[in-house]
């Protein structure tokens, strides 16, 4: 029997009809997009569809999205796209303490490069501040990049807001959204950023697809030269089968978030309050209200988090910490937040989704605390 899966922020389950939608593009139709021929055109029209249904999501324009193989590849593009094509302008970025490495590492890259960054600091919810955000801005600012929503505790950052000021100073913004789409509102009338990054296989798409959202007038530098995919931003035969899928399910995305929303939520509070019920020590990270629906990441005071996971068979979830023979190793998000280490040592992240019933919720409580106990009095 399958452990009951409650790790849907590492990765999502293909929803079966994104999968019937690229069934025929699997076994079918096989043309090159950029192809003349009949083969060549029904992809070609397959993948403008697909550009049709993320534009229709997210309330931009087709020209405005770009494909790329996943979250990861569209930050790289929108961060060093930025800090190449506005160099001239200046070589300063500003971004939080508790991004994602696909983030973190691009700007540490950087930095070897001559560019400065500042990483803010997160207050004990793993919040930063528009405030915070205007007052670190210099002359020398190109670009401001905060994710939506955090991964690990679920917080959600002021985006609209920081955009705001940011745009009233001529400087980009840029989020990572990888987390927040399809969970909460994220469109780019909500947001009211330049440049958006989304990965298919946190909503329900497969692996290796992403997209890029770049408002127009906004200048990148390529990451990847070649043809002239893409509006000539990004080169390399286009990946139909997954920009298919992609675009199926960023359509279920459009049609049902706010009922996506209200579930996944029930379902995260129904699991928090049957943990803190029966265990009133564990200590709830990420802020109490501004934060995913379907994020629940407990710290169970005085144990291991690996110990935990390799106890509870019947449950998949995410440490939030390692423990080693020469100590502990706890997650920046954590550090970042000044978790105490009595509580960090033992944080594991659970997120529910689109699959996830009150069976399984009911079961994962009682699993969880069976272990949990049971180190407890060890």
């Amino acid at each position: 029997m399958q452990p009951i899966y409650l790790d849907y922020n590492a990765t999502t389950p293909i929803d079966p009809r994104v999968a019937e939608a690229m069934r025929p593009y699997l076994t079918e139709h096989f043309g090159n997009p950029s192809s003349s021929h009949t083969y060549g055109v029904t992809t070609r029209k397959a993948v403008d569809n697909a550009r049709k249904q993320i534009a229709a999501m997210l309330h931009c324009t087709t020209d405005e999205i770009i494909f790329t193989s996943g979250g990861t590849e569209s930050n790289n593009y929108a961060i060093k796209g930025v800090a190449i094509a506005y160099r001239n302008k200046g070589n300063h970025i500003v971004t939080s303490s508790v991004e994602h490495p696909a983030v973190t590492e691009v700007c540490r890259f950087l930095e070897k490069y001559g560019y400065k960054v500042t990483y803010l600091p997160v207050d004990e919810y793993g919040l930063i501040t528009a405030k915070q955000v205007e007052e670190a801005i210099t002359p020398e600012t190109i670009l401001i990049t905060i994710m939506h929503a955090n991964n690990e505790v679920g917080t959600l950052m002021p985006i609209a807001e920081i955009a705001e000021i940011a745009h009233r100073k001529n400087i980009l913004v840029h989020s990572d959204c990888a987390q927040s789409i399809g969970k909460v509102p994220a469109t780019i009338d909500d947001l009211k950023i330049d440049l958006l990054s989304i990965a298919g296989h946190k909503l329900y798409a497969p692996k290796g697809i992403g997209a890029l959202y770049i408002r127009n007038g906004v200048k990148l530098e390529k990451l990847i030269h070649g043809a002239s995919h893409e509006n000539n931003r990004r080169a390399g035969t286009e990946n139909v089968l997954e920009i298919v899928g992609l675009g199926m399910a960023c359509e279920l995305i459009t049609d049902k978030s706010s009922e996506h929303h209200k579930q996944m939520k029930t379902l995260r509070d129904r699991l928090e309050n049957g943990l803190k019920k029966q265990i009133p020590d564990i200590k709830i990270n990420g802020h109490p209200e501004k934060r995913l629906p379907n994020t629940c990441s407990i710290s169970f005071r005085n144990l291991g988090a690996n110990g935990i996971l390799s106890e509870l068979k019947t449950v998949a979830a995410s440490a939030g910490a390692a423990c080693h023979s020469d100590g502990v190793t706890v997650s920046s998000v954590l550090k970042a937040m000044d978790v105490p280490l009595e509580y960090a040592m033992g944080t594991i992240r659970f997120s529910v989704g689109r699959f996830t019933t009150e069976k399984e919720i009911d079961q994962a409580i009682k699993d969880i605390v069976h272990v949990a106990k049971k180190l407890q009095a060890d």
